[in-house]
């Protein structure tokens, strides 16, 4: 394929149309920064566009019946399927992560992300509710709330966005799509998928552009009824703000502190936390954000990481060999050369990478004795980098980990099941994995932050997700 002739338009109302003003941004590999498409750049008028199609287009989904969108839902996955060489392709040089070993699992996880929404959406039930009032029979069930504004990460950009659109488009709510500039190409394609399945006109609309701009008039245009964003907790509470009244599904990122208890078994709890850490090069909301552990066996486990971090082939993610790609953007890379640089200063140690490579590649980290004030400890690195804490006793521990201003996953490493519930019951997180990564979680599963901690409000995953996507109505009858 030439991508250099590769130019992509917006999809609003059933057709693909160029921006209003004309104006286009370039689409870039993170890893060698080779051109590969012209993308529309949107506005704000884009966007009012796409708000009226999507009123249109739920008006259309609202006349299907639940197994007609769920027709439609497995049709969406038959074409993922069959695209599924195209889609990792994309999502390779786009993204950057290793085509091999990631990018073919995240489009097959798209895949399975409309064929669940098809299946759970004939089993999203109401109630026939007793009441006190003679002659009176109460009725509940629930419904589409009408057009979801719908703003996506650039970390997992066929996945995460599958896990706001399946949902919507089984329940009956139309969406207006803004993807992350930087991987918006990806967001195409899978945009290509959607429309080719068959799609009522308006019923998914996706406008590419700048996040302050169509991102910010979608969430706050009152032609939007609801909204699901996942990405940093700065940005999210300002999408709360402009957004206040709708009800929101957000989900804002983590610190998930992997908590090695003096009876862990280290060997696994090094495989775990190595591939919390480096896995998506670390580009993970529930990645192993710090590693709290005793003095008894701080050294030991930093020496298994280190010995794991050596084994991985950093590189080309097109490329067979190469087991982590580069991170995506220069922001990124940069955050973490802060964080790596703040660790060090305050008395860490290296025990692997712990450089820039070429380009956008970092090397997979791992830094032992990190001070608790470190960055690396307080918030989210976002990239590969493998921080040990070390921490006292099991007080300590708990207190280290509930510390953080996150509260999004946590992991628990223990032979004793009754520590394990007594971690998993006190940890500030919504979702705790013993003895397994802390970015363990399959999409029925639910998924969101602790209340009162920055990492979002709601749950994704499955049913959890088509509840909060739809409005509970109550419809009362007088057959007296």
């Amino acid at each position: 394929m030439d991508h250099s002739v590769v130019q992509a338009h917006h999809f609003i109302a059933g057709k693909w149309v160029p921006s209003n003003g004309g104006k286009t941004f370039e689409a870039r590999s993170p890893y060698d920064g080779q051109h590969l498409a012209v993308l529309a750049e949107g506005d704000r008028s884009d966007a009012q566009d796409a708000i009226k199609a999507a009123q249109a287009g739920h008006n259309a989904l609202s006349r299907l019946s639940p197994w007609d969108r769920s027709r439609l839902c497995n049709r969406v996955a038959d074409v993922i399927e069959r695209r599924r060489d195209e889609l990792a392709l994309t999502l390779a040089r786009e993204q950057g992560k290793p085509l091999a070993t990631e990018a073919y699992g995240e489009v097959d996880a798209a895949a399975t992300g409309f064929r669940e929404a098809a299946e759970l959406i004939k089993w999203l039930e109401g109630e026939f509710i007793p009441v006190e009032t003679p002659g009176k029979r109460v009725i509940s069930f629930r419904q589409a709330r009408g057009v979801y504004a719908i703003v996506t990460p650039w970390n997992f950009p066929i996945n995460i966005p599958v896990e706001y659109l399946a949902p919507c488009l089984a329940a009956g709510n139309a969406v207006v799509w803004v993807p992350a500039p930087t991987t918006s190409l990806c967001a195409v394609k899978l945009m290509e998928c959607i429309a080719e399945a068959g799609i009522p006109d308006g019923a998914v609309n996706l406008v590419v552009g700048p996040g302050a701009i169509v991102g910010d008039e979608i969430v706050s245009n009152p032609g939007t009824h609801g909204i699901g964003f996942t990405g940093s907790p700065q940005t999210g509470n300002a999408i709360a703000k402009r957004g206040a009244g709708k009800p929101m599904l957000l989900e804002l990122g983590g610190n998930g502190p992997v908590v090695v208890l003096d009876d862990a078994d280290l060997d696994r709890a090094a495989q775990a936390a190595a591939f919390g850490s480096f896995f998506n090069a670390g580009q993970v909301c529930a990645a192993t954000g710090r590693i709290l552990v005793t003095e008894k066996n701080h050294d030991a486990l930093a020496a298994r990481i280190a010995n794991i971090a050596a084994a991985i082939r950093l590189g080309d993610p097109l490329l067979a060999q190469t087991t982590m790609g580069p991170l995506n953007n220069q922001q990124v890379i940069a955050k973490v050369e802060e964080h790596v640089a703040d660790g060090l200063a305050r008395g860490a140690d290296i025990h692997a990478g712990g450089k820039r490579g070429t380009g956008l590649l970092y090397e997979p980290t791992v830094l032992g004795r990190v001070d608790r004030q470190a960055l690396l400890n307080t918030s989210e690195t976002f990239g590969p980098v493998a921080p040990l804490v070390v921490c006292a006793d099991d007080a300590d521990l708990l207190d280290t980990a509930n510390a953080s201003s996150h509260g999004l996953a946590a992991s628990v490493f223990t032979r004793d099941l009754s520590r394990a519930f007594a971690f998993g019951e006190k940890l500030r997180a919504g979702l705790v994995n013993v003895n397994s990564a802390s970015c363990y979680w399959e999409l029925h599963l639910p998924f969101g932050g602790a209340s009162g901690k920055a990492s979002g409000l709601g749950r994704l995953g499955g049913k959890h997700t088509l509840r909060e996507v739809t409005d509970v109505k109550t419809i009362t009858f007088d057959i007296s």
